[in-house]
C-alpha cells in the first residue's frame, strides 16, 4: 500500500546557553529589548512533521512518499532520505530559500527562545497524483503548507483516498471553516487534547458533531495514553513505558507512524493506536525527532509486552 505523507521538511537547529535569560532580561526595560546570549555550540537534527513521520515509518519497513518542499540547503536531509530508501518525488525544491529551519536555544533552567523561518514551507509542493490507487493508498495530513493542507484534503475526497487530517501547530492559522471542511469526509482526526480543544473552539463543533463528519477521532495524552472515539463509543489505550524518558519532542509524529503501519497491515483501529504508543515509547528515549533507532523484531518485541493480547 503507498503511503501518501504531508507536511513539513525543517532543520532543527539547537542551542545552549550556558546561563539563565533570566539573569539577563531587565523588566522595567522590556520595552527596549537588545540582548545577546554566547551559546556553547549548535546542534543540527533533521525534522518537520512530515519527515518525522516519514522517518518513523521506515524503521518500520515502509517507503512512504513525502509531500513538502525544501530549500538550497537541503543535501545534507537528502542524503538521508535516500540512506533510508525514502523516495524524494514528492519534495519540491524552492532554490531561492531555505528550507525551513527552527532555531531552538535553551538556558540551565530549561526555558526556550525559539525563532521559526518557514522559508521553503511558504511555497505549496505541488505533488501531481499520476499513478496513485485510491484502493492502495492511505494518507497522512500533518501540519504543514497551509495551501498543501487545504488543496490535499480536498483531492482526498474527490478521489476518495482513505486520509488522516492532523492539522496540529497549524490550527491557529486555520479559519473554523477550514478545519470543518478539511474534517468532512476524512477517515481520520488526529490531535493531542490542547489541539483537540483548539478545534472545537474555532469551529463551534462538538464531538458528536464531528463524530458526522469524520470515522474517529483519536487524541493523544501524553503519558496517559490516548483516546479512540468512533460511534461505536470511547476507548482508552494506555501508553507504552519507555526505558527511559530524554525528550518527548516527536513523539507525536512518531504516534502517527505506528498508526498509519497498523492502517497498512489492515489491523483493528485499537491494534493500530497500540502501534503507534510503542513507536511514540522508542521516540521519547532520545534528543530530537529522528534520532532513535529499533528493529521490527524489537517493536513487536515491546508490542508483545505491553499488550498481551496481540493477535
Amino acid at each position: 500500500m503507498q503511503i501518501l505523507t504531508s507536511g513539513s521538511l525543517a532543520y532543527d537547529r539547537i542551542m545552549d546557553f550556558p546561563g539563565k535569560f533570566s539573569d539577563h532580561i531587565l523588566p522595567d526595560k522590556i520595552h527596549v529589548l537588545n540582548v545577546s546570549f554566547m551559546v556553547n555550540g549548535l546542534t543540527e537534527r533533521c525534522g518537520g512533521t512530515a519527515g518525522n513521520i516519514a522517518y518513523n515509518l521506515a524503521l518500520l519497513g515502509e517507503k512512504p512518499i513525502v509531500l513538502a518542499t525544501a530549500g538550497k540547503d537541503f543535501d545534507t536531509y537528502k542524503r538521508r532520505m535516500i540512506q533510508l530508501g525514502l523516495p524524494l518525488d514528492g519534495i519540491r525544491e524552492i532554490p531561492e530559500e531555505f528550507t525551513a529551519g527552527a532555531y531552538i536555544t535553551t538556558d540551565m533552567s530549561d526555558n526556550q527562545i525559539t525563532g521559526f523561518n518557514p522559508g521553503a514551507m511558504k511555497y505549496p509542493s505541488l505533488f501531481q497524483f499520476d499513478g496513485i490507487q485510491r484502493d492502495d493508498a492511505v494518507a497522512i495530513i500533518s501540519p504543514g503548507n497551509l495551501e498543501d493542507m487545504i488543496q490535499y484534503s480536498r483531492y482526498y475526497k474527490k478521489a476518495g483516498i482513505s486520509h488522516i487530517v492532523d492539522p496540529g501547530q497549524q490550527i491557529v492559522s486555520l479559519t473554523g471553516d477550514e478545519l470543518e471542511e478539511m474534517i468532512t469526509g476524512s477517515s481520520m482526526f488526529v490531535s493531542n487534547d490542547y489541539e483537540l480543544e483548539m478545534v472545537l473552539k474555532t469551529t463551534s463543533l462538538k464531538k458528536r458533531d464531528m463524530l458526522k463528519k469524520t470515522q474517529a477521532i483519536i487524541t493523544t495524552l501524553a503519558e496517559k495514553g490516548s483516546v479512540i472515539l468512533t460511534s461505536d463509543g470511547e476507548l482508552n489505550i494506555s501508553a507504552v513505558e519507555p526505558e527511559t524518558v530524554i525528550d518527548p519532542t516527536g513523539a507525536g509524529d512518531a504516534f502517527r507512524a505506528g498508526l498509519i503501519k497498523g492502517l497498512v497491515m489492515k489491523k483493528d483501529l485499537s491494534v493500530c493506536a497500540q502501534m503507534g504508543a510503542v513507536c511514540a515509547s522508542f521516540a521519547v528515549e532520545h534528543y530530537g525527532t529522528q534520532e532513535h533507532h529499533f528493529t521490527l523484531e524489537s517493536f513487536w518485541k515491546r508490542y508483545e509486552k505491553a499488550f498481551q493480547d496481540y493477535k
